[in-house]
């Protein structure tokens, strides 16, 4: 029960952080629109000018859940977010997830905007993604932010999962336009990661091939993946930066980090952050 309040506890905070930063997210001129990709009906928000960002939202969110960060990286970049397969306004009529498969849904979808290179951050699930990307394409993404991300499900996290799946609830649906439906499929989903082993199973020497600068954010006191996986990745990922945030759980880069995160990536992405 315990493991699964856990995995509980983050769909109600990524909801939660989603539902609240909406208002801010129609601050200038945001162009939305869905494509079909590959076999599903893709939403996208692009905002900004500048060379190519793309941002990642996690397991069971959506793409407003950057909108805290929008404005200010928007006046670097071409901000480019998509809510993944079967999240927010997509579509997924297979009705299974693989980070594999969204990795090839975001690369379609990049093909049809007319993006060659870009940068990218992905918070937990979103940042697994990347890890595919960054291996599928290695010369298309220059430099990439992972946020609270793992390159393989620890067995505490199976646990977590295992958990899940014996238990009976309706997860909160602030994230899904198709209601509580949307996000039943999405826990369920979840579940079935604790039987995965060929989606998330990159190894240090796997790891070693990727090109792309990398940032590993991450906190000291995430319950889902221990502080050893992203030292582990920061070992194998040649040239990695990394950033342990103090007394930091899962995905620490909002409330009082906030500002420092988007200080911090932004210098790491090779932008001079702003500093007033």
């Amino acid at each position: 029960m315990r493991h699964f309040r856990l995995f509980a506890s983050a769909l109600v905070y990524a909801t939660i952080m989603a539902t609240s930063a909406r208002p801010a997210w129609g601050q200038g001129p945001v162009s939305g629109r869905t494509l079909h990709v590959n076999d599903i009906e893709m939403y996208v928000e692009v905002r900004g000018k500048g060379d190519p960002l793309v941002l990642l939202h996690g397991f069971g969110s959506c793409g407003q859940v950057w909108a805290p960060f929008v404005d200010r990286f928007a006046g670097h970049y071409q901000v480019i977010i998509p809510d993944l397969r079967g999240h927010g306004r997509s579509t997924n009529p297979s009705g299974t997830f693989t980070h594999r498969q969204a990795a090839l849904d975001v690369f379609a979808l990049l093909d049809q905007l007319g993006v060659k290179h870009f940068k990218a951050m992905g918070m937990s699930a979103g940042g697994m993604v990347l890890l595919h990307m960054a291996t599928q394409q290695r010369e298309r993404m220059d430099a990439m932010v992972l946020i609270s991300s793992t390159p393989y499900f620890p067995e505490n996290t199976r646990a977590i999962m295992r958990e899940a799946a014996a238990e009976k609830v309706d997860p909160p649906d602030a994230c899904a336009t198709r209601g509580a439906s949307q996000m039943r499929e999405l826990a369920g989903q979840f579940v079935r990661f604790k039987d995965s082993y060929d989606d998330m199973n990159f190894t240090p020497p796997y790891l070693g091939t990727i090109k792309a600068r990398t940032l590993i954010v991450h906190g000291d006191r995430d319950p889902f993946f221990d502080v050893s996986i992203p030292v582990g990745m920061y070992d194998a990922i040649p040239g990695a930066a990394l950033w342990i945030v103090p007394e930091g759980r899962h995905i620490p880069i909002f409330k009082t980090h906030l500002r420092e995160f988007e200080d911090v990536a932004l210098e790491f992405l090779g932008t001079q952050a702003d500093k007033q």
